[in-house]
């Protein structure tokens, strides 16, 4: 492991010991083999003036809910050196007291609350405190004979510290370790805490840094002298329904839709069959919160491996609960043997952060194994931490569940208008995003609502085949598609229109859907909250003269609609079709051509737009909200339904 110090660099940050506390802090951040998505945590002492001006020892240490890698000044907590050092001294306790006692010891009240380690970093006797969960320390200690390896690395550099609860339990136990000693005296430059991870300190930031860069490599060396060939690498397999099954087992077992993230690079093929040494137990206690303890074992029969996944984790909290409610059972990732490694999360940000953990875990647990064995902690200890009300709280602090939140949607013609109004609501309201689209733009247009697109022209089967295969490869499955692609022909009446205006108003309006349906289903079939809508039109009950071609399509693609509801109600996916009409704010619509339609009519232009029964006008977020709403629980037990929206039509009605 290389250090990545840049004294330059180091100076933007500012030369108080707060700038570069940041930067140090940042420099661990970037490293995944150090800490992952919250993990580790840094501190600062300094001596400063308070409101009052009196002097005041603070100890600043990182605070709850930031990132290293991304930790800004705002994101550590100055907390009194007094209280912390009383704290340390108090016999025993509680995790609510410790929590309030640090908030009511910070001189901003509006910092985020201090790390769990406070304390720990604050009777360190240094200026710098750096503590990350180091992958080549967990495969390190992870062992029966953790501490003589330990030993045998570092020789008397390091203080070695047995496996407690992190917190108040650990500050104690390191308090009564040290106290009454000379750290810098002894020569010590850090410390291990087994199963858990790695702290250094110095009196400036480089040096704590530097020296945890040190250790981490000299981990690494040694245990690459033992480790000898690397592990054996398989290739995948790709299935992808199956897949899309596995998805939805975990998302019914969850009870919410689930992304689901597939890792199968060959040494990942080859760690989801790795046997009992993947279901040990996690790379760091911390992880539990977001992995569980283990990992679910997918064989043949998907349902009946996250079933008996569901029933070892009830057993798990039965042989360990004290009074707690236990949590869902649904595996947060899972060992597909033959496959790969699967991560699970209610949306593609949660997954992905599993899925950084499942592949640092795989990578230092086949090292652990291939070094003498990989032994994390007891259950009882995993328990602890899972179910600690401290780290549950994080969790819980997130906003509240949006309706289609871990859902796959695919919308057909998304570029502009209507189809694009309709993909930024179903977006809004938490569902992942696929966009198809035939204009080049598309992946720009997409990215603005945090959606995927794609182009393809939906006439042509392998490039739709493709774009299905991506969603379902990338995201584990669609819950949601919305066909809208479509074009408005040119008016013609029948004894002038040139034929190839009807045949391709036929092949995109009716044909490309047609041909969607046949590729997609299947996938449907497998999703959570099934549906899927059309986006048809008023013409099909109210046609005008000159518009056969897109009239018939669209009759067409309503008739289609209702022959897909009757043959997937049994599969519980609904379908249903949506009919606008009068929707103005397109790219269809430009100005000269609503004051020409407008006075053909004898309208102003706002007459004209308001010329349905209840005179209010109709916009394609209308229609967005109305699909994103059809797609929802509300419309649950709705199928084969043709919904207007378009102010009331006379002739329709």
């Amino acid at each position: 492991m290389q250090s990545l110090w840049n004294d330059q660099e180091a100076a933007t940050f500012g030369t108080d010991p707060l700038g570069q506390r940041v930067y140090a802090s940042r420099l661990l951040g970037r490293n995944p083999a150090l800490v992952l998505h919250g993990g580790g945590n840094t501190s600062v002492k300094t001596e400063e003036k308070d409101f009052f001006g009196d002097s005041v020892s603070l100890c600043y240490v990182k605070g709850s809910g930031w990132d290293l890698a991304t930790i800004e000044r705002e994101g550590f907590s100055p907390v009194r050196m007094s209280a912390l050092l009383k704290m340390a001294e108090l016999p025993t306790m509680s995790d609510t007291d410790m929590v309030l006692q640090q908030r009511a010891a910070m001189i901003n009240p509006n910092a985020p609350a201090a790390s769990i380690e406070a304390i720990l970093h604050a009777i360190l006797p240094f200026k710098f405190v750096d503590h990350s969960h180091a992958n080549a320390i967990a495969a390190l200690t992870c062992n029966a004979d953790g501490e003589a390896r330990v030993k045998e690395v570092f020789g008397s550099r390091v203080i070695v510290v047995p496996y407690v609860m992190p917190g108040f339990i650990l500050a104690k136990a390191v308090y009564d370790l040290i106290k009454g000693r000379d750290l810098r005296a002894e020569g010590i430059d850090g410390m291990v805490l087994l199963k858990h991870g790695l702290f250094t300190f110095a009196d400036d930031a480089k040096t704590s840094y530097e020296l945890h860069i040190e250790l981490v490599t000299k981990a690494e060396e040694h245990l690459a002298k033992k480790a000898g060939t690397a592990a054996a690498t398989l290739q995948p397999k790709e299935d992808l329904l199956a897949f899309a099954s596995l998805r939805k087992a975990v998302s019914t077992k969850r009870g919410v839709p689930q992304i689901a993230r597939l890792l199968n690079k060959p040494d990942q093929v080859a760690y989801a069959s790795i046997g009992a040494a993947g279901t040990r137990g996690p790379l760091t206690p911390d992880h539990s919160i977001r992995t569980k303890r283990t990992p679910a074992v997918i064989g043949e029969d998907i349902n009946a491996s996250v079933q008996a996944y569901a029933d070892d984790y009830a057993a798990y909290f039965q042989r360990n609960a004290k009074g707690e409610t236990m949590l869902d059972p649904a595996p947060r990732f899972a060992l597909w043997q033959g496959h790969g490694i699967v991560a699970f999360g209610d949306t593609l940000k949660d997954a992905n952060i599993v899925a950084d953990i499942a592949e640092s875990t795989a990578t230092t647990v086949a090292l652990g194994e291939a070094v003498g064995g990989w032994e994390p902690l007891p259950e009882k200890d995993i328990f602890e931490i899972e179910y600690w009300e401290l780290e549950q709280a994080k969790l819980r602090k997130g906003p509240a569940r949006k309706v289609h939140q871990g859902k796959v949607a695919l919308v057909t013609g998304c570029a502009a208008g209507i189809g694009f109004a309709i993909a930024e609501s179903l977006a809004e309201q938490g569902a992942q995003v696929i966009g198809l689209d035939i204009d080049k733009d598309i992946p720009e247009i997409m990215k603005k609502i945090g959606a995927v697109g794609i182009v393809v022209n939906l006439t042509e089967d392998q490039p739709v085949t493709d774009a299905i295969y991506l969603a379902v490869r990338e995201l584990g499955g669609i819950d949601i598609v919305v066909s809208n692609a479509g074009i408005f022909p040119k008016n013609d009446n029948l004894d002038v229109m040139v034929q190839t205006d009807w045949d391709r108003t036929l092949m995109i309006n009716l044909t490309s859907h047609q041909k969607l349906m046949s590729k997609v289903i299947p996938f449907v079939k497998q999703g959570i909250d099934a549906s899927i809508i059309f986006v048809g039109s008023r013409n099909f009950k109210a046609p005008g003269p000159g518009a056969s071609a897109y009239s018939c399509s669209k009759a067409a693609l309503t008739q289609l609609c209702r022959v897909a509801a009757l043959e997937l109600a049994p599969y519980k996916v609904r379908v249903n079709i949506v009919h606008p009409d009068a929707v103005f704010d397109t790219k269809l619509w430009t100005p000269e051509a609503l004051a020409k339609s407008a006075a053909r009519y004898g309208m102003t232009v706002d007459e004209y737009k308001t010329k349905n029964l209840m005179k209010v006008e109709i916009k394609s977020k209308d229609i967005g909200n109305m699909v994103a709403a059809m797609a929802s629980p509300l419309f649950a037990k709705v199928t084969g339904a043709q919904i207007p929206v378009d102010g009331g039509n006379d002739r329709v009605i």
